[in-house]
């Protein structure tokens, strides 16, 4: 039963995490039901993640949403930051961590409210290179280290430093974290923190959710992403902040 469970989780972590994000707060509590520390889920849940975005970047590129080479710009300071954060042993204390991941989707959360222009995208938008290499190297750092919720990081910046509008933002996202996600699977592998076959039930049902929140997206287009996006961030950030 609970494997079942988790298949269904996969189902709804993939469509969350094209279209939004978050799905990792759904299956990583299901994976510690399963008898694993939260090392190991997490580790395990790459599986899922690895899945779902070569299921998602494939159907993004066959609806010509994805920006390629922009992706690819934005994607090396990441995989960097992907490398760091997975190595690294950091003393945090993770209750205030939690909060402070918390405090900062409520902001993005206020911003997807009170700017809708913000979120349809913006061509003429001005580019600062380093503001865009720092902010995909410190979302890098954060994926590698934890991953749940680190698709709203992407959106905020991506709208805010790129000005794509909602559905190329969730492209270049599921690209990037498509690239570094093999390094951090890898880096947990061989420190033992993966679950191979826990893992690929997950991932089944990943790669069947992220197919339907690739189809979502490319035919409700950002009205309906807009409201999907604000109602998983605030959900988010309530279960960091309780």
């Amino acid at each position: 039963m609970l494997l079942f469970l988790v298949f269904l989780s996969g189902i709804a972590s993939g469509f969350l995490n094209v279209v939004a994000g978050g799905g990792s707060l759904l299956t990583l509590p299901l994976l510690t039901l399963l008898g694993m520390g939260i090392d190991v889920a997490n580790g395990t849940n790459r599986i899922a993640i690895l899945l779902q975005n070569i299921v998602a970047v494939r159907n993004f590129q066959k609806g010509k949403a994805l920006p390629l080479k922009l992706s690819l710009l934005c994607g090396i300071p990441a995989v960097i930051g992907s490398i760091v954060g997975t190595l690294i042993v950091i003393d945090l204390n993770q209750e205030l961590l939690k909060k402070v991941v918390g405090i900062l989707l409520l902001i993005m959360g206020i911003f997807l409210f009170v700017k809708p222009k913000m979120w349809a995208g913006q061509s003429d938008k001005k580019r600062n290179i380093f503001l865009v290499t720092v902010a995909f190297f410190g979302i890098g750092v954060y994926g590698g280290f934890i991953q749940a919720g680190v698709g709203f990081f992407f959106i905020f910046f991506t709208a805010a430093l790129l000005g794509l509008d909602l559905v190329k933002n969730n492209a270049l996202k599921v690209f990037i974290v498509l690239l570094y996600t093999p390094v951090s699977l890898i880096i947990f592998l061989l420190n033992g923190k993966v679950m191979f076959f826990e893992g690929f039930i997950l991932g089944l049902g990943s790669m069947i959710g992220a197919y339907l929140g690739v189809k979502f997206a490319l035919k409700k287009g950002i009205n309906w992403l807009r409201y999907i996006v604000f109602a998983t961030i605030l959900i988010s950030a309530v279960s960091y902040l309780i």
